[in-house]
Order: C-alpha cells, then sequence, then structure tokens
C-alpha cells in the first residue's frame, strides 16, 4: 500500500510544477486557473539501500520498494466549501489522501496570473 499526498493550493501556487518535479512527469502546467480538472497522479518508488542487502539475507525472490502517490489536485478557490469551483469534487479528492501537501505562492511575477487579481 502507497503512501498518497494531495498537493494542494490556491491555483497558479505551482502545485503542478512540484508534481512534475516529484513526478518526472510532464503534465500540463498553465498560466490559467483550473488547468487541472481531473487530479493527475504519480508514483515514485522509495529508494532504500538496504533492500539488496535484506533480500540476500532472507533469499527473497523479489524485491519491491515502497512507493508513494503524489496526486495534483485541482487549486481551491473561496467558496469551495458551498461548490464553488471545483466545490465538491475538490474536497473529495483531499479526503482520499493520507497527508496533504500545501504550496503557497511566494513570488510576485506580473506575467503569472492570481486568482484573487493581485498576491496582495
Amino acid at each position: 500500500m502507497a503512501l498518497t499526498i494531495g498537493i494542494v493550493g490556491l491555483p497558479n501556487a505551482g502545485k503542478s510544477t512540484l508534481f512534475n518535479a516529484l513526478t518526472r512527469n510532464d503534465v500540463l502546467a498553465a498560466n490559467y486557473p483550473f488547468a487541472t480538472i481531473e487530479p493527475n497522479v504519480g508514483v515514485v518508488g522509495v529508494p532504500d539501500e538496504r533492500l539488496p542487502v535484506l533480500s540476500d539475507m532472507f533469499a527473497s525472490e523479489r524485491i519491491v520498494p515502497a512507493t508513494v502517490s503524489f496526486v495534483d489536485i485541482a487549486g481551491i478557490v473561496k467558496g469551495a466549501s458551498q461548490g464553488e469551483g471545483m466545490g465538491n469534487a475538490f474536497l473529495a479528492n483531499i479526503r482520499e489522501a493520507d497527508a496533504i501537501c500545501q504550496v503557497t505562492r511566494v513570488f510576485r511575477d506580473p506575467d503569472v496570473t492570481h486568482v484573487d487579481g493581485s498576491v496582495n
């Protein structure tokens, strides 16, 4: 069973960019709200140098490393709990995660749109 980490945050905060970096995928990371509608899922093996040693020690037939599933969830907007934006679908995607990674936008760039018009 893999650990599932949901990546959440405001639209255009960098969630899909982080997802691509963690999973070596190439999902759309666009400069407009809700570029991600359906969650993107990437599964990454967790390297563990002890596994071959343990496999030899116990004569294992195969080595199965632990995995982490990263889920790139659509951006949250004000009013999501009342069904606005992705609303209940967004909340359902979060419920399925074992852990949540919140991406917070901490940069200013006039070329990257902000869901509320500005960072301030």
